[in-house]
């Protein structure tokens, strides 16, 4: 088959990603590349060979790119850290006292104070701050027509 003619648009997205992930492991295995191969001429192998060449010189050359960037980068912050060094200033002191601060944890907040009084199931009296799931009793109590303010403190 060939699949250079295959319409892949016609197929849903995750189908073609499974397609293309089994023809790369297919790629990836010489056994099924040897046998892959047996149907295909020496031409067209050799003109794959020469793509497959490009591609990887083509991904060769990103990569080293990308390493001198991050080379360059790295010089650039070694001669600010010099001259910083030269002028007596220390990392920590273009954070500020503000920076230093955020790092830190934030302050437990006291707990809220509670809005509503109900008696539970077992009779004991309980408060409600308001916050989080309704206790039964007042889901209860409000879906029997009573109101929140009937809990009030």
């Amino acid at each position: 088959m060939n699949y250079s003619l295959v319409d892949f648009s016609i197929y849903p997205k995750e189908k073609v990603f499974k397609y293309m992930s089994l023809t790369l492991q297919n790629l990836n295995n010489i056994r099924t590349l040897r046998a892959m191969a047996r149907e295909l001429s020496l031409d067209v192998l050799e003109e794959m060979l020469e793509k497959v060449r490009v591609v990887a010189e083509e991904k060769r050359s990103e990569l080293a790119e990308l390493e001198q960037q991050r080379a360059e980068q790295q010089e650039k912050i070694n001669a600010l850290l010099e001259l910083m060094k030269a002028d007596g200033i220390s990392p920590s002191d273009l954070l500020g006292s503000d920076m230093a601060q955020a790092g830190k944890p934030a302050k437990k907040r006291k707990p809220r104070e509670a809005k509503y009084r109900f008696i539970d199931l077992n009779g004991e009296e309980k408060t409600w701050t308001g916050q989080g799931r309704t206790p039964k009793p007042i889901a209860n109590a409000l879906a029997n027509g009573k109101s929140l303010d009937d809990f009030l403190i």
